[in-house]
């Protein structure tokens, strides 16, 4: 019943209109697979020099796996948040 009832207000909630072609997802996935991968090894830096989690230093590496993970998802669905704004890209 709720399955039912979210995919009736989905497209009232939210639609991403594909605005970035094929080289521009292609970018995109890459530089947030190279984002995410840079974050998992400089968390794994910090692991080992013994930094503890607690510590606000630890923003760094979860802000760029967060950054990588997002441009992930916009070469996935096609949409760029700059461009959805009105910005102009390159790609």
């Amino acid at each position: 019943m709720i399955d039912i009832l979210w995919k009736k207000r989905l497209p009232e909630i939210m639609v991403f209109e594909c605005n970035i072609d094929a080289r521009g997802k292609a970018y995109r996935l890459k530089l947030g697979i190279m984002g995410v991968t840079v974050g998992f090894v400089l968390a794994a830096a910090f692991y080992l020099a013994g930094i503890e989690f607690q510590r606000v230093l630890w923003i760094i590496p979860m802000a760029i796996i967060g950054g990588g993970a997002f441009s992930i998802f916009e070469a996935q669905t096609g949409w760029c948040v700059l461009r959805a704004l009105g910005f102009r890209t390159p790609l």
